[in-house]
This record gives C-alpha cells, sequence and structure tokens, in this order.
C-alpha cells in the first residue's frame, strides 16, 4: 500500500522584533519621496498620493524613483538616494 502525504498550506509565521523609525510630529515642509515598483499603475498611485500630501499638509514632493522589478529588492544606491532627499518614503503595489 502507497503512503499518501499532505502538506497544510498554512505553513509557520517567522516573527521577528524590528525596530521602527519615529514618526514625525508634523509632515509640513518635510520631502516626501517615492519608490515605486514597476507595477502597472504603482506610479501613477504613489504620486497622486505625494501630490495630495503636499496640497494638503505642505510637504515637498521628491525623487520619484522606480525599480527594476518587483520581485526584487530595491539597489543600495535607489536606498541611499532616497534616505539622502527625503524624510518620508511612500511605496506600495499599484495593481
Amino acid at each position: 500500500m502507497s503512503r499518501i502525504r499532505i502538506a497544510s498550506p498554512e505553513g509557520g509565521v517567522l516573527r521577528r522584533q524590528a525596530n521602527l523609525s519615529a514618526l514625525p510630529e508634523s509632515l509640513d515642509g518635510l520631502t516626501v519621496g517615492v519608490l515605486e515598483n514597476g507595477k502597472p499603475n504603482a506610479r501613477l498611485l504613489l504620486q497622486t498620493v505625494a501630490d495630495a500630501l503636499a496640497e494638503q499638509v505642505g510637504t515637498r514632493v521628491g525623487p520619484v524613483i522606480g525599480k527594476h522589478s518587483a520581485a526584487e529588492p530595491a539597489d543600495a544606491e535607489v536606498l541611499d538616494n532616497l534616505r539622502r532627499t527625503a524624510q518620508v518614503v511612500l511605496t506600495g503595489s499599484g495593481d
């Protein structure tokens, strides 16, 4: 008789402790950068949010930088550019 193996699709949960950056008291006057992931509507979505923040709370829109692929992490050079030129970075998907 053959054996049947059933694997659970639930998987395990990896829990890592992370330190989050402190939130600014105000966004007024801060530069907001955009890191878009290359998905079809990501740039439009994130640029629209950045523009709305500028209009509503007084931020400045900084660099809008795209990654080569949604599946790959951003290059160190891209992250360094954002670190130097923006105090807040928006990122997300645009599917």
